[in-house]
């Protein structure tokens, strides 16, 4: 017997700005299920989950459908008032990032309140007891004092329960989670999805899954849509499209996922398969003993001897890292993991000179760090260079990407001239994948993975040796991932760069990585080859899962 739809779509198509972002897109979303909804960025995964909602801009202009379906209800011609009756009363969302999704000035009791004013059939004197049971029934702690909290008071985990809070005050029939794990560590991400799922099992609400991880897709997903530039690829089970994908586009996304049972020289892409040519090579393990004989035969680039730091707040104190010792080769890649909160970031900061460490001792070629003056100051900047989580945050959009790549090649004497930076510049940019053309445009007309090449050819603009990443391809969907792994260990190979690899996506940091240093609490846990420590973490996990 077929499954009755809560949401029926026929012949969607979306325009924005005049260009075609989804094009004669028909799906169903059944009565108490998870549907997830995957593709690359600009794919109109988004769009079509907002559509949903009546979220478009000029949604009346820019959608067009045969039928559009809620709960059986016609969607079209809905105008924004009608809309907005149903959106927190019937529907719900979940945003990928709470902090913007979130009002920074109001407490985040008192936001959830506001939606409970808004669309509860309760009188408002049960609202204060209802909203601290939303708080409770998202997991968080101690509700009394997480509502009078404002949002930056918050780990990212707890800041996305209250959005969770929020989207399911009014018990709605739908929930759309866009992007709703990305910058989450692992075990958050698990209790976030588990905590979805379990609300979904209670109020018999289905959701809407909209995620660049496959594997948490595959895991999680009853159905899965995947969608190609705006054209659905293919549908079916979770099972089934995982076990036997039929479109060469979908092959291409499972397949740009790190695999754990091997080590590629170079991940596939979505266009290997698109074009037939993913033939992958795998770095055999004699050769892998080979490249790290050679790597740590040679005196470390850097090192960091008791390292320690403090957060002071009135009278309470963090310990972000303590006595943390290791060394960095060069032409190695170092992955740095651990949970939110474990000191990964505080400990990239102290070696780019951003945070001063209360003790301890970091030393660059054999020169401490901390007497770095004038211009061995301005060396060591030069030659210790970050490449940021969030491109877009990290350029100018007011600069041209002529202005943000010779920029620095100025302030550190690279080039006789501005012509002679010029060229660098289009050189640059021609290595990362990019056109001379792109030279004059401005950072917004870029996608994602277009603007983290741009802020990888930056980093490179000045002839770096050390090479921080920090989660720099966390917020990408896999297919552009791959591409930008690949890109950097083809640059690490041409210039022998050495890397600093923050992330929290294991499998990622795994095939990126010589050596894995996991941090818990501000402690070294493990400092070891990559495998070996990759294989520690997980057998942990399952068992604290099992």
């Amino acid at each position: 017997m077929p499954k009755q739809a809560l949401v029926t779509v026929e012949q969607m198509s979306i325009r924005l700005g005049g260009v075609k972002v989804v094009s004669d897109l028909s799906f169903s979303v059944h009565h108490n299920e998870i549907l997830g909804i995957v593709g690359e960025s600009g794919s109109g995964k988004s769009v079509t989950a907002m559509s949903l909602m009546g979220l478009l801009p000029n949604q009346g202009d820019s959608l067009h459908a045969s039928r559009m379906d809620f709960a059986g209800q016609a969607l079209i011609p809905f105008d924004e008032k009608q809309f907005q009756a149903l959106r927190g009363k019937q529907m719900g969302m979940v945003f990928q990032d709470p902090m913007s999704a979130l009002n920074p000035s109001m407490r985040c009791g008192k936001q959830v309140l506001e939606m409970l004013d808004l669309h509860s059939p309760y009188p408002k004197k049960n609202h204060q007891a209802t909203m601290l049971s939303l708080l409770d029934k998202v997991k968080l702690p101690d509700p009394k004092s997480i509502a009078n909290r404002y949002p930056h008071q918050l780990s990212g985990g707890q800041q996305q329960r209250v959005l969770i809070a929020i989207a399911i005050a009014c018990n709605p029939k739908l929930l759309i989670a866009d992007e709703p794990t990305t910058a989450l560590d692992p075990e958050v991400q698990e209790e976030i999805m588990a905590l979805l799922k379990s609300i979904q099992s209670q109020n018999k609400m289905s959701i809407v899954l909209i995620s660049h991880d496959l594997n948490l897709v595959q895991h999680w997903a009853d159905r899965v849509l995947v969608l190609n530039k705006g054209v659905c690829e293919e549908m079916g089970t979770a099972k089934q499209l995982f076990q036997r994908p039929q479109s060469p586009y979908t092959k291409g996304l499972i397949n740009a996922v790190p695999p754990v049972d091997r080590r590629p020289k170079r991940l596939q892409t979505v266009q290997d398969f698109i074009n037939g040519s993913a033939k992958p090579t795998n770095e055999t393990i004699a050769g892998r003993k080979k490249r790290h004989k050679r790597i740590y035969q040679q005196s470390p680039i850097l090192e960091v001897k008791g390292l320690e730091k403090t957060f002071r707040q009135g009278k309470q104190s963090h310990h972000a890292l303590h006595k943390i010792n290791f060394s960095l080769y060069p032409g190695e890649t170092l992955g740095l993991v651990g949970n939110s909160g474990s000191g990964k970031s505080t400990l990239g900061n102290c070696l780019l000179k951003l945070t001063q460490p209360n003790r301890g001792e970091i030393y660059y070629s054999e020169t401490k760090i901390d007497t770095l003056k004038g211009e061995a100051l301005k060396q060591y900047r030069k030659d210790v260079q970050l490449i940021f989580q969030d491109p877009f945050s990290s350029l100018n959009p007011k600069q041209k990407v002529e202005k943000i790549l010779t920029e620095p090649m100025l302030v550190h004497n690279i080039g006789a001239n501005k012509a002679e930076r010029i060229d660098r510049a289009v050189q640059l940019l021609e290595q990362v994948g990019l056109e001379a053309a792109h030279m004059n445009a401005y950072p917004h007309v870029f996608s994602g993975g277009q603007r983290q090449r741009i802020g990888i050819a930056r980093a490179l603009a000045v002839e770096p040796k050390l090479v921080v990443c920090d989660e720099s391809v966390s917020a990408l969907d896999r297919s552009v991932q791959a591409q930008v792994l690949n890109l950097l260990n083809e640059l690490k190979e041409t210039y022998g760069f050495t890397y600093l690899f923050i992330a929290h996506d294991l499998e990622v940091v795994r095939y990126m990585s010589d050596r894995i240093l996991h941090l818990q609490n501000g402690n070294i846990m493990t400092l070891d080859e990559a495998d070996a420590v990759y294989q520690q973490i997980r057998d942990h996990q399952t068992q604290k899962t099992s």
